[in-house]
């Protein structure tokens, strides 16, 4: 016997997710906001709510916004229903999806460190494409349409995230053979450029303490030529421009093949390390257990 169907009697969709929105943020303005209307619009949307449901569900006061005691019973039934569709909307997109991992990650590591590896990944896994985008920072995984992100910290910046290290990250100093031949000692940098990344500012006093020049007269770890990305500096050096501190990871390439050489026997182990970051709902899908596996054994 076929089942009859059910008939939900419910006020507008978009007066609801005006009010959810509105309610979780205790303002219309942030609501509006993040819905992409304006003020106006989720003003006229909660009103035409209240008069439907014939209740209050805001009371405004000079000390700001509040819900009143019908809104507070409604706010966590429809945060849930909202949350169940965007679960659904999200699996129906894994479907369409199951062939493709989309990441972000900085550039300088996508460049020298993953691109130069990811034929290995392909070889393996001719059945997943990879997308990369590149960002300085983390971004909204879920929002901007990422699987996962690589980034590079001490693994504690994303609690409500699935992390899994990588490896560490240690800095030494590299040049070319024919500026590596002036330098007997590293009190000899004091003679050369020292190049810097924009971002990575603090990298040469870092290393400085590891060698024991931080009190060396004239020694100022900031100077020398400033390049915005660590994949700038890596060029600047193959010029030979100067001398730079960087993992040697990212310049593997080049020191297997003589173009750059460490002229000090010196390394600066950091604090931080690289991290795969991803939502924990997505951490166990098959194509990201792939690339877990594949980076932690190209890491290891």
């Amino acid at each position: 016997m076929p089942i009859a169907p059910r008939h939900r009697r419910l006020p507008p969709l978009n007066a609801l997710r005006a009010f959810e929105a509105a309610a979780r943020h205790l303002s219309f303005s942030a609501a509006a906001e993040e819905l992409s209307v304006t003020l106006s619009a989720v003003s006229h949307q909660i009103r035409h709510l209240e008069a439907v449901l014939g209740v209050p569900l805001f009371l405004r006061s000079p000390r700001g916004l509040r819900l009143s005691e019908e809104g507070a019973l409604l706010l966590p039934g429809f945060t849930l229903g909202f949350d169940h569709l965007a679960e659904a909307v999200a699996t129906l997109a894994d479907r369409k999806t199951e062939g493709v991992i989309a990441i972000s990650m900085l550039s300088t590591f996508a460049m020298h460190w993953f691109i130069p590896r990811l034929p290995h990944f392909q070889d393996q896994h001719p059945d997943i494409d990879v997308r990369i985008a590149t960002s300085s920072t983390l971004t909204d995984i879920d929002r901007d349409g990422f699987d996962c992100s690589i980034r590079y910290g001490t693994g504690e910046a994303w609690p409500d995230q699935s992390v899994t290290r990588l490896f560490a990250e240690t800095l030494v100093p590299v040049c070319t053979p024919a500026l590596a031949s002036s330098l007997a000692a590293p009190v000899d940098l004091l003679k050369v450029k020292r190049l810097h990344a924009r971002l990575r500012r603090e990298d040469w006093a870092l290393w400085a303490v590891a060698a024991g020049l931080q009190d060396t007269p004239g020694f100022d770890p900031s100077a020398g030529p400033m390049f915005d990305t660590r994949s700038l500096v890596i060029q600047a050096v193959l010029q030979g421009l100067g001398v730079a501190v960087l993992d040697p990871i990212l310049v593997a390439d080049h020191l297997d093949t003589g173009r750059l050489v460490r002229p000090f026997d010196v390394s600066s182990l950091q604090g931080g390390a690289y991290w795969l970051v991803c939502p924990p709902a997505r951490a166990e899908t098959p194509r990201l257990r792939a690339l877990r596996g594949w980076l932690l054994a190209e890491a290891g």
